[in-house]
């Protein structure tokens, strides 16, 4: 979708244009003028005949001609009949300012839905409603009511609020900070963050994509085409309502729901975006992107005119996974050359607390060469001798002598080094207030690096018995059963290549031990009941059984006291099951996500993993990558990989074990949740036992 007349329209209209300053009819008028749009502007308003200066119109038609743009600023229940004016006379964008829509309710809801079904009837893209309208400083459009008109620059910012872009626009004036394009989507009843995300993926004059949502309107489509844009472009994005508390205020805030922050996280880290937890952190990120040349890796060099903030920053890079550059034997050469005895020549860099400017402009310089070095870092502390407006000029200096590695400052104080920052800032240099906020900016220049030069996502897909799942699948569903027992669980993860352990269903205790006999002990039993999930939290678990009468007593006593515990449930037997022995145990799983589809888990299993909590997560389908790097982000993987002398277990297994169980997943979108725990895993080239597994369905 262009959004070319809503960036660039050669004439703008205002219906709800006020002469009453404080409204925001009137807001929005005056900061188009003063803006210093050059477009054509038609304040609408049957009340007046001019307002600033301007010819006044009783409606849309009174024009004479079609507006490129038309802002709506009436009340809500009149907003309709204006869009059908729009539908009239031909214009194809529209921006609805007002409130009172589905973010007050089901009266608010039904008054939007029919706006927007009179748009898309006439073939008119709407903004809103419920939203502050956009900025495009480059084309000198304020069609807001945010203040005055901010820096033009290279960071395209899209908000779900209004009020926030407004504090965002406040802010950035006070950084120096400018953008391409800022969009207040609101309620985003036609246009959405997608929408505006693609449009600024195209658009030139944006090098940076940043924003706030609440809520994502399509799930799937928007990861797939997210990763492509993020291809293009760094995306930085606050994703905020997350908390029960923050989903609930955003629901009443813009009518959307708003969702589980581990959905979020999985699908930021698939589509190459950047997280980001507060408005500060972002525009710190979205500078550094703004500005600066792509890192070709991960080594820092830092130049600090004092040894605390160097050891800071020297702490923050191994903090932070990056590395500390190991400077060249010609470049600690070059270095003492110029530099102070004292001066530390390794990295970090210390040119000493008396260092003028020329020093700091020799250090970079030489840093800059250094084929080890891929970022520079400049520490500035503002001591009696130290000249941070003409250490600005140095760096901006070398900056632009040699553009292909990124350059960021940390200049730390207040009064003393104001006037340098702004050097910087103007020049394009990135300025921090602290040592670890141009570490942060490093790392995630450096991980958005990595990920566009990942391996391209290949699915391994493996041979599976698919009708058998189906089969299963359908008989419950036909039956009005949601829960799929153990039994028929394994049966279905034994179509798709998992091995289960044997085992039978006895109805008594004499054949639970003849079970036991004919699959060899030790065993296990397990309550059998469609109405027990968590067996061992009602004593329905018994491992370890290996005698015949252990057997016959462990299942007399389940038979006798889970009735009691759980009256209501309906009790079939008892599973005796071959007992897994040695390996480690794991949980593989899967919750389908409403917005975004299958999301596989991977753990620590057993009894333990509710109380570790110690799970990661990634959308399905897994590529082999995908399914390792879920085990390495863990603190289970130390553990898997043999410590202390301990034998490590097989994590290409685990990982196989993963991608077959994100398959099945993928390909039954019947199955809600789906868990194996334990999974047991032992020393490469054993086999993994599926010891329990608990899966639920639904149809679709």
């Amino acid at each position: 979708m262009s959004l070319e007349s809503f960036f660039n329209p050669s004439s703008v209209a205002i219906v709800g244009a006020s002469q009453k300053k404080g409204k925001v009819g009137y807001e929005i008028l005056t900061n188009i003028i003063s803006g210093g749009y050059k477009g054509r502007v038609f304040p609408v308003n049957k009340n007046a005949e001019q307002i600033e200066g301007l010819k006044c119109y009783p409606d849309l038609e009174a024009i004479g001609e079609v507006p490129d743009l038309v802002i709506i600023v009436v009340p809500a229940p009149f907003v309709s009949e204006v869009m059908s004016q729009c539908g009239k006379i031909g214009t194809k964008a529209v921006i609805v300012i007002t409130a009172g829509f589905k973010e007050i309710g089901k009266e608010g809801r039904e008054l939007e839905e029919r706006v927007i079904e009179i748009a898309k009837r006439a073939g008119i893209h709407v903004i809103g409603p419920n939203c502050l309208g956009l900025i495009v400083p480059g084309n000198k459009l304020n069609a807001s009511f945010g203040g005055e008109m901010p820096l033009a620059g290279s960071i395209g910012y899209l908000s779900q609020s209004g009020a926030l872009l407004a504090g965002i626009l406040d802010l950035a004036r006070a950084n120096e900070i400018g953008f391409s394009k800022l969009v207040s989507f609101g309620n985003k009843a036609d246009i959405d963050e997608l929408d505006v995300m693609m449009s600024l993926s195209d658009d030139d004059e944006t090098k940076v994509i940043a924003g706030y949502l609440e809520s994502i309107t399509d799930g799937n489509i928007f990861v797939r085409r997210a990763e492509k844009i993020s291809n293009k472009k760094p995306i930085l994005l606050i994703k905020a309502g997350v908390s029960s508390a923050g989903a609930k205020a955003a629901s009443s805030h813009t009518g959307s729901l708003a969702g589980d922050d581990t959905a979020y996280e999985a699908v930021f880290e698939r589509a190459g975006i950047i997280r980001c937890h507060s408005i500060q952190q972002q525009l710190d990120y979205a500078l550094a992107f703004a500005h600066q040349p792509f890192p070709e890796g991960p080594s820092v060099a830092v130049i600090t005119n004092a040894g605390g903030p160097g050891i800071i920053a020297a702490d923050a890079i191994e903090r932070q996974d990056l590395d500390f550059a190991q400077l060249s034997k010609q470049t600690v050469a070059k270095l003492a050359k110029f530099l102070p005895p004292a001066a530390n020549l390794m990295n970090p860099i210390d040119v000493l607390g008396d260092a003028l400017a020329d020093r700091y402009e020799f250090a970079l310089d030489v840093a800059l060469d250094d084929p080890n070095v891929n970022i520079a870092i400049v520490l500035l502390t503002p001591q009696a001798m130290t000249e941070p407006t003409e250490t600005a000029n140095a760096i901006v200096k070398i900056a632009r002598k040699k553009p292909g590695k990124p350059v960021l400052a940390c200049y730390i104080g207040a009064q003393k080094v104001e006037e340098g920052v702004k050097i910087l800032r103007e020049n394009g240099i990135p300025a921090y207030s602290s040592p670890e906020f141009a570490v942060a900016a490093a790392k995630v220049m450096v991980d958005y690096v990595r990920w566009r030069q990942r391996p391209q996502r290949v699915v391994k897909l493996f041979p599976v018995n698919r009708r058998k799942v189906e089969n299963i699948i359908e008989r419950h569903l036909r039956q009005n059963l949601r829960e799929v027992g153990e039994a028929e669980a394994k049966e279905v993860l034994e179509a798709y290549g998992f091995v289960t352990p044997k085992g039978s269903i006895a109805t008594t205790a004499e054949q639970a031990a003849n079970i036991a006999d004919q699959i060899g002990y030790p065993v296990v039993l397990k309550i059998w009941s469609p109405d027990i999930i968590h067996k061992s939290d009602v004593g329905g678990v018994r491992l370890g059984l290996e005698k015949p009468a252990q057997v016959k007593d462990a299942f007399d006593l389940m038979m006798y006291r889970i009735p009691k515990r759980v009256p209501k449930a309906e009790i079939l037997g008892v599973l005796v099951q071959q007992m897994s022995t040695g390996g480690k145990e794991v949980i593989l799983g899967m919750k389908r996500d409403p917005r975004f589809g299958p999301l596989m888990m991977f753990g620590m299993g057993g009894t333990m993993v509710e109380v570790l909590k110690d799970v990661s997560f990634y959308l399905a389908p897994l590529t082999e990558e995908e399914a390792k790097q879920m085990l390495i982000s863990t603190r289970t993987y130390k553990i898997l990989t043999g410590v202390r002398g301990q034998e490590g277990v097989d994590i290409d297994a685990i990982a196989e074990g993963l991608q077959r169980l994100s398959q099945l997943v993928t390909e039954f979108p019947e199955i809600k949740e789906l868990d194996i725990n334990p999974y047991i895993v032992g020393a490469e080239g054993t086999v993994p036992i599926a010891v329990d597994a608990r899966m639920s369905i639904e149809k679709v």
